[in-house]
This record gives structure tokens, C-alpha cells and sequence, in this order.
């Protein structure tokens, strides 16, 4: 089994930054393809980042690419989220994914499992 847990959500100007973390319970963490997918209010979840198990391979939505970076570390189990130039539009819950795979598909039915969510509010 494995358990993830966000952090380091919270409120935030426009313009301003964020760091997620996702902390994964579980010897098999470096086995597992990494993501970040978000749902705003009455939206579909969505993708934003993904990075492979090794960490040598990322992938972005068109709305976060240039502005999101998604890095891991694999001896500390934790996959991270750099969010900059924040928009109100990247208001949502950001939840972490973990898929068995080599690399992150940007569907969400993909995912094996999933952390609780943690809250992202940009203001304008």
C-alpha cells in the first residue's frame, strides 16, 4: 500500500509563489511515475505536471508550462511542485498522484493512488 500526503498549500497574491510536497509512504517509492493534477470548483480534475520514476523526464500542461516545475527525490520520497507567476485562474485543490508506470500519463484513471488534496488560492 501506499499513502501520500500534500502540503504546502495555502493563500497567495497574484504573481506570488508556492511549493508543494508530497510525502509517500512505501519502499517502492523510486518504482512509481509522479504527478500533480488540480480541480477547481465545478471543473474536472486536470493535469499539470508529471515526472518520470528516475526524475530524468517531466511533462506539463500547456496552462502551467514555463510557470509549474515539478522535481523528486527519491532517497527522501517526496515529489515537489514549484509554482511561480501565480494566476487566479490556478486557483484549485492540487493532488498528488503516483502511477506504476515509467512515466505520468496526464489521465487521471491512470493513477494507482492519490493524496487527500491541498488547497491553492491565488488572489487577484
Amino acid at each position: 500500500q501506499v499513502q501520500l500526503a500534500e502540503s504546502g498549500g495555502g493563500l497567495v497574491q497574484a504573481g506570488g509563489s508556492l511549493r508543494l510536497s508530497c510525502a509517500v509512504s512505501g519502499r517502492t517509492f523510486s518504482r512509481y511515475a509522479m504527478g500533480w493534477f488540480r480541480q477547481a470548483p465545478g471543473k474536472e480534475r486536470e493535469f499539470a505536471a508529471g515526472i518520470s520514476r528516475s526524475g530524468s523526464g517531466t511533462n506539463y500542461s500547456d496552462s502551467v508550462k514555463g510557470r509549474f516545475t515539478i522535481s523528486r527525490d527519491n532517497a527522501k520520497a517526496t515529489v515537489y511542485l514549484q509554482m511561480n507567476s501565480l494566476k487566479p485562474e490556478d486557483t484549485a485543490v492540487y493532488y498528488c498522484a503516483a502511477e506504476w508506470s515509467s512515466t505520468m500519463s496526464p489521465d487521471p484513471k491512470k493513477s494507482d493512488y492519490w493524496g487527500q488534496g491541498t488547497q491553492v488560492t491565488v488572489s487577484s
